[in-house]
């Protein structure tokens, strides 16, 4: 039985990754930081299949400890500072966990054994100021947001301990993608929460920023199929996933409203651009995925209508259940 230690289990990606490897007959470990009231809504379905582990991204003895304890095939690093916003809020934190919590992961496995194979999860903010489009493995790095700064720091680091140490170590750089295990502090799942509280007369407005920005937005369950692909390769190499489409906010919000059939949606949504202001703006990302199409023969299962009605409808049973 394969052993795969996914650092960042709680969050989106992580359940939608261990789900995976579980119906791949491993077994899933995760890493989880100690709190007094730990989060685990997102895995509670799968909590008696996956063994949870107490460790830090800032803490490199824990890391250790934990690949020492687990001695995995496999390591999925997908924690992270990952809220754009809160990155210029909390711009060292989020360099700690982004940037140098990679390096602390891939410095335990070297420690500890430099054979086992090394995930990291990528992202689009990367290119942040594109300098072309759609956006590939070799575009020009340009981020926008200490969050896109450290992400291009953990990128260069896996590469580096890949040409320096010789791991299987690669990098995925996933343009945005979205489920309704999404925060709800980011834009998708506020819109799908917003409107199916509109829906059913909790709330009376939606406030959003601006409404033009163009993402490259898929569905997360689809993407963590493609992590697992790299690491099935025979050589550790780097691939931008995505869908090679991108839609407006606006686009978003449309069809939202039209999954719970309000066609006045403009009635309903307020666009506070000066409010939701950031010191700098990521305007249009879209991905090239030819790469990990030829390679690993992976594309994506789901448009991005059927993402929208997805999260939509997840959101109208759970404000539902919640009757306050």
């Amino acid at each position: 039985m394969p052993k795969a230690l996914i650092t960042g289990i709680t969050g989106q990606d992580g359940p939608y990754l261990a789900e995976f490897l579980l119906s791949k007959g491993y077994h899933v470990y995760g890493l989880v930081r100690r709190l007094s009231t730990p989060n685990l809504e997102n895995i509670h379905h799968i909590r008696d299949q996956v063994e949870l582990l107490s460790g830090d991204l800032l803490d490199q003895g824990s890391i250790t400890d934990a690949i020492s304890e687990t001695e995995p095939d496999e390591v999925y690093n997908l924690a992270a500072q990952s809220f754009v916003k809160a990155s210029w809020e909390q711009p060292v934190l989020t360099g700690e966990f982004t940037a140098l919590g990679v390096t602390r992961v891939l410095e335990a496995i070297r420690t500890v054994n430099p054979k086992i194979k090394f995930y990291q999860a990528s992202s689009s903010e990367m290119f942040g100021k594109v300098t072309e489009s759609p956006q590939k493995e070799t575009t020009r790095f340009h981020p926008r947001s200490p969050y896109g700064v450290a992400k291009v720091y953990g990128h260069y680091t896996t590469v580096n301990y890949r040409e320096s140490y010789g791991i299987f170590a690669c990098s995925g750089i996933l343009f945005n993608h979205e489920s309704p295990r999404r925060g709800i502090e980011f834009v998708t799942r506020k819109i799908s929460n917003g409107v199916a509280r509109i829906k059913l007369g909790k709330q009376k407005k939606l406030e959003l920023g601006s409404l033009e920005p163009k993402r490259d937005w898929g569905f997360s369950g689809d993407y963590v199929e493609a992590m697992w692909l790299m690491l099935a390769q025979d050589k550790p190499d780097d691939y931008v996933v995505a869908t090679g489409e991108n839609h407006s906010v606006r686009e978003f919000v449309e069809l939202a409203f039209e999954a719970v059939e309000i066609k006045n949606w403009e009635d309903f949504v307020i666009s506070n651009v000066s409010h939701h202001l950031r010191p700098a703006e990521v305007d249009y990302l879209v991905g090239d995925a030819s790469k990990a199409r030829k390679v690993l023969g992976w594309k994506p299962k789901t448009t991005f209508r059927q993402l929208v009605e997805m999260m939509v409808k997840a959101d109208l049973e759970l404000e539902k259940r919640n009757k306050t």
